[in-house]
């Protein structure tokens, strides 16, 4: 059976400062105060309301190795944060290593992860599938993991909480779901931290969508039937679920193609609703403003 898949956004490749350049000037006006990663080490914040994009200065980590980044809004010091967690090469794995990159100083400082961690973790990794939520003045990332080894080998999920105001981590619990599950992933759902786990379901090559919703603890807020082959990108402000789903070959011009369609979902209704999109996407929060970008490294087109 084919799994559902997620687009990502991340390339590692390197790319000369002209050609990013050239890339950002060319984007359109209306978006958020946005950050992209073109490689490992170069972050750039990019504000399309006053036409100015920044790279940001080098890391203060000693070494950068599969790199996530979270970017959110300190409402407390009326200050942008970019948190970029570096992972450790080392085995046993210990904890990554934290940054957090503050607008208004224009620098990076060493931030501890500060929750207990798995002392045998051999392996982790961050699910990295959409872009990290934002929610309540807290990013969340997901980090995957495997402790031990040989037939004491676990597979365990956490969710990672950081509080931009106070620059603090916690881990959350994750919903009591004992379903199947082939993939699942963070999201936000009318403002709220929502995960969305994809499992198998009863008929042959049908699958089924849970969405959890956080409160003062995780709800199920629906189970949808989806068809095979679809990619999840997000939700829309009204909480409608946006999904591409990738339909058979057919034939144009005498060649085979994979034709794609945008559908809008009603969690409630389940109706569908096509949208005329030709091309993958990523969905995105954002709000106009008129955040300064300056001090070094600052480009206006």
């Amino acid at each position: 059976m084919s799994q559902p898949t997620i687009p990502l956004r991340r390339t590692n490749n390197h790319l000369p400062e002209e050609i990013v350049s050239e890339i950002l000037v060319r984007l359109p006006v209306k978006s958020l105060l946005r950050f992209r990663s073109f490689e490992f080490k170069d972050v750039y914040l990019w504000n399309p309301s006053i036409r100015k994009f920044k790279k940001l200065p080098d890391t203060c980590l000693t070494h950068l190795f599969n790199v996530s980044l979270g970017f959110g809004f300190d409402s407390q010091n009326n200050d942008y944060k970019v948190v970029r967690i570096s992972q450790s090469t080392a085995k046993p794995m210990p904890p990554p290593d934290v940054e957090v990159y503050s607008l208004s100083s224009d620098s990076w400082k060493r931030v501890r992860l500060g929750i207990s961690w798995r002392s045998n973790v051999v392996f982790h990794k961050f699910n990295c599938t959409l872009t990290f939520p934002f929610v309540s003045g807290n990013l969340h990332w997901m980090i995957e993991m495997i402790e031990g080894g040989g037939q004491e080998r676990l597979f365990t999920s956490i969710i990672l909480s950081f509080d931009v105001n106070s620059e603090k981590f916690k881990e959350l619990p994750l919903p009591d779901d004992e379903g199947s599950c082939i993939t699942k992933c963070l999201t936000s759902f009318k403002e709220k931290l929502a995960l969305i786990k994809f499992g198998y379901g009863v008929q042959p090559h049908s699958l089924l969508c849970s969405i959890w919703v956080m409160g003062d603890s995780w709800n199920k807020l629906r189970v949808l039937p989806i068809e095979n082959l679809t990619d999840f990108i997000g939700f829309t402000n009204y909480g409608l679920l946006l999904v591409q789903k990738r339909s058979r070959l057919v034939s144009t011009n005498s060649e085979l193609e994979r034709k794609h369609k945008s559908v809008l979902i009603d969690p409630e209704t389940l109706h569908e609703k096509e949208i005329q999109v030709d091309y993958r996407l990523d969905v995105a929060a954002y709000m106009e403003n008129l955040a300064l970008l300056d001090g070094a490294n600052v480009v206006y087109y």
